[in-house]
């Protein structure tokens, strides 16, 4: 009999205790041993629990963390504080530790292996990305022999339904996010999802894997979703482009590239098709080429699947098969402003001969080629200009538009969304 203590019986909390006494009798013919669930802490104990025998609920963490029965911690708190202080204590009490937990493991994750490699035990986080989609097991173990060049995906659900909203539907981005926190898939504050901070907690984690480098969420440039137009989502379709929120991250020799920007994508991109709530990662290494992971990257039941899966494979790592930190190197986050891309621009201006001409010469000054330029909706004295550049360092275009933006004739610059992929 193996014994589990859960900390926390939200909603992921709740489908894991649910499908394991589900899947009982499978769990225990794959493992040859039974698996019980001994205590679960609770803020309040008076709420009802489903799927919880009575007597097993607790609130004082104890009973848990100084219980020597139970051989596995299960953390599904969320946030920081106090889940960091719960693992760092039930790791160095001798316990496997399995967390779906994000912000633990994209800021402490080498400090929290490095205690259980100390402990001889193991941690296991793979639903802290993607879910129920297996990426980090992958990673670590199918992937191995090959170096990594590459990892992009599309990490968000909310963000994810917000913009397939906004194509399909043809809704405003207000609309779109309203929609999402009607179905439930928004929370009703929604800035971690919006402003980019989720997806790039989540690429840390797989950029730290991929590259054998210690990245973390402050190092990940991050813009959100919250300055894309319905406007932006039209004109991408008239060029043949969807946009989505695209996490990537990308080996330069000696430099690792992290970021977590709108991108325009091919409409034959794999990652183009990716709808609704549903996640997908590629991964391309020096050996398998690329490949692609996809699925529900969030949700009770499918982060549920990703977190019994850890239970499971703690249980045989008992006497052993242990994959700790592989951060061995120490490459250097490439500086944003050095990143290169092609980019889409949309700016109102005067409609006057030779501004086009003058925007032109700016571009011409911080050598940025222009591969397509539009002139669209001309009203009342005013025109909206789409460009599309040639692959370009993202500060010489941030110096082209802070000349741009002091030209009396230009009246705003609307978006500036990178372009992923052939011209």
């Amino acid at each position: 009999m193996i014994q589990l203590g859960i900390l926390g019986l939200g909603t992921v909390g709740s489908g894991v205790a649910e499908l394991i006494q589900k899947n009982q009798e499978t769990i225990a013919k794959r493992l040859g041993k039974n698996i019980e669930i001994k205590k679960v802490l609770v803020r309040d104990l008076r709420k009802k629990r489903p799927f919880i025998a009575e007597g097993k609920i607790t609130d004082n963490p104890g009973d848990i963390l100084e219980d020597s029965d139970i051989s596995i911690v299960v953390e599904l708190m969320g946030g920081e504080e106090p889940a960091l202080t719960y693992i760092r204590q039930a790791l160095a009490s001798g316990k496997h530790v399995v967390t779906a937990n994000k912000e633990v493991i994209s800021k402490h994750g080498k400090e929290l292996l490095d205690l259980a490699q100390k402990e001889g035990v193991n941690l296991f986080f793979e639903a802290s990305v993607g879910g129920g989609i297996p990426i980090i097991r992958p990673m670590k173990q199918c992937l191995a022999a090959n170096e990594i060049i590459k990892i992009m995906g599309i990490l968000n659900g909310t963000t994810n339904y917000i913009l397939t909203q906004m194509t399909e539907k043809n809704k405003s981005f207000g609309d779109a996010l309203l929609e999402a926190q009607k179905e439930g898939y928004a929370e009703s504050d929604p800035t971690a999802d919006i402003k980019g901070s989720d997806a790039a907690r989540k690429l840390a984690i797989l950029s730290s894997i991929a590259f054998n480098t210690r990245i973390t969420p402050d190092q990940v440039y991050t813009e959100g979703i919250d300055s894309v137009n319905l406007v932006d989502i039209n004109y991408a379709r008239e060029l043949g482009y969807r946009v989505k929120l695209v996490a990537m991250g990308k080996r330069h020799s000696d430099e690792v590239e992290v970021l977590v920007a709108p991108m325009l994508l091919r409409e034959r991109h794999p990652l183009a098709g990716v709808s609704g709530v549903f996640n997908a990662i590629l991964v391309e290494g020096n050996a398998v080429g690329r490949v692609m992971f996809y699925g529900q990257g969030a949700g009770k039941m499918p982060t549920a699947s990703a977190v019994v899966a850890d239970i499971i494979d703690a249980v045989r790592s008992k006497n052993g098969n242990k994959i700790y930190c592989t951060c061995y190197d120490e490459l250097n986050v490439m500086n944003p402003g050095l990143s290169t891309a092609r980019f889409y621009l949309r700016l109102r201006v005067m409609d006057k001969p030779g501004v086009l001409s003058k925007i032109s010469g700016a571009m011409g000054e911080n050598q940025i080629s222009l591969s397509q330029v539009f002139q669209k909706n001309t009203q009342n004295g005013t025109a909206e200009i789409v460009m599309v550049t040639y692959e370009v360092p993202f500060e010489n275009l941030q110096n082209a538009l802070d000349e741009i933006k002091a030209y009396r004739q230009v009246e705003e610059i609307s978006s500036v969304i990178r372009v992923e992929g052939e011209s």
